[in-house]
């Protein structure tokens, strides 16, 4: 049997600590002669309140990761959207849980759904990937930047500073805050980005013992899908600041990759997919890049058969 004390690392925010705590219950159903201790840790992207920064990559997880290496921590839970796709040396991701809906939804202030909202309408949304998709599908729209938790962007929703904002569906069921929805945005219009909705769980990779107790959590399907996307996204060279997107499926013995990326100086967006042996996601991710790249190159200057837009 399975006892002692496990110190648990998580952002301070209101959704990360909703997170952490939804993990520490589903290990105490297996393990109940564990303790759990939460230790709250602030982040670089936790402090940049004013500004964007122009490379986000690592910054909500750079502090924890650093506490995990010094023991400070037994394990961490990240949203795997915010986690690089390069570990830091020491560290591995022991478990991805069971995922929540990776939709990205609308938020509007008079309840109006994407389609209903005025021309000019101002949209918050500080991600390059919604940015792009939702220029492309009404380009009528004006897109401005947000930054904060969850919670902020909600209250400057509220405060009349935003027709409407955009963010990940899943943040909103973990927090039981449904009922704010406007809209869930369909895949046709809007690909999550790689890894969204998903809970990662990382630990010191010499940890055998947290090892046997992390992996109990471990949600196979999930699995496979997210490492098809970020195995997708590590390909096409990108962290959380690049307009890429990616959505994976497992349908019977085979996963479906869809993706977006953007590239070129005109920001030429092509989306394609592909279908593969699900047993094989990271080499499905890596296809489907040399895929979106090769269709760029070949239709460079030409009419993309995906699609193209510009902004």
């Amino acid at each position: 049997m399975i006892s002692g004390t496990v110190i648990v690392g998580t952002r301070k925010s209101l959704l990360a600590k909703r997170q952490t705590e939804r993990v520490i219950l589903d290990l105490k159903k297996i393990f109940s002669q564990l303790k759990f201790l939460t230790k709250e840790i602030e982040t670089s992207g936790d402090r940049q309140k004013n500004f964007i920064p122009s490379d986000l990559k690592g910054v909500f997880v750079k502090e924890i990761e650093e506490a995990l290496i010094a023991g400070k921590i037994d394990f961490a839970v990240h949203s795997l959207k915010d986690l690089p796709v390069d570990i830091t040396p020491g560290l591995e991701i022991a478990a991805i849980c069971k995922r929540c809906d990776p939709r990205d939804v609308l938020i509007s202030r008079n309840g109006s759904k994407l389609d209903k909202l005025k021309k000019g309408s101002q949209i918050g949304t500080s991600s390059p990937r919604r940015k792009l998709q939702l220029l492309f599908y009404r380009p009528d729209l004006n897109v401005i930047d947000i930054r904060g938790n969850l919670d902020t962007r909600l209250r400057k929703l509220k405060e009349r500073k935003y027709d409407a904002i955009i963010v990940a569906a899943a943040g909103l069921v973990r927090l039981g805050w449904q009922e704010l929805i406007t809209q869930y945005i369909s895949f046709d219009i809007m690909l999550p980005a790689p890894g969204q909705g998903a809970l990662g769980i990382q630990i010191r990779k010499k940890d055998k013992r947290m090892k046997d107790i992390i992996k109990k959590l471990n949600h196979e399907t999930s699995s496979l899908e997210v490492s098809a996307e970020r195995a997708f996204l590590k390909a096409m060279g990108g962290g959380c600041r690049m307009p890429i997107a990616a959505l994976a499926k497992i349908k019977g013995s085979k996963i479906k990759l869809e993706g977006v990326a953007a590239t070129g100086k005109n920001l030429t967006l092509i989306r394609s997919f592909l279908e593969q042996k699900k047993r094989l996601p990271e080499m499905l991710g890596r296809h489907l890049a040399e895929k979106i790249t090769g269709i760029f190159y070949k239709q460079k200057g030409k009419k993309v058969d995906s699609y193209r837009t510009k902004i």
